[in-house]
């Protein structure tokens, strides 16, 4: 199974990626300098996060699941510093 997903943490930015192999255990690759950024010490002493799956396919390739990954970053604004942690496409602002 192929999915896209969406990782909230806990200061209500997101994450949005796939994962072409459906692993309960894997949770992205965004920049875990910038993630550490905007959390205190005392912070990560107590620290959640969720991922839900926003899309699933069996049968999709993986070009189709690169564009819904695109699609989804675009439509809930995660590459936007202020609403997430994704970095590609480049935010170019509000339109």
């Amino acid at each position: 199974m192929k999915v896209i997903y969406k990782i909230t943490y806990p200061n209500g930015k997101i994450y949005i990626g796939k994962d072409l192999t459906d692993s309960i255990n894997y949770f992205g690759s965004a920049s875990p300098d910038l993630i550490a950024s905007d959390f205190s010490r005392e912070q990560r002493r107590d620290f959640a996060i969720r991922k839900e799956i926003l899309w699933e396919s069996a049968a999709a390739s993986d070009a189709e699941v690169n564009q819904k990954e695109v699609e989804y970053i675009a439509s809930f604004g995660s590459n936007d510093p202020a609403i997430g942690y994704n970095r590609w496409p480049r935010f170019r602002g509000p339109r």
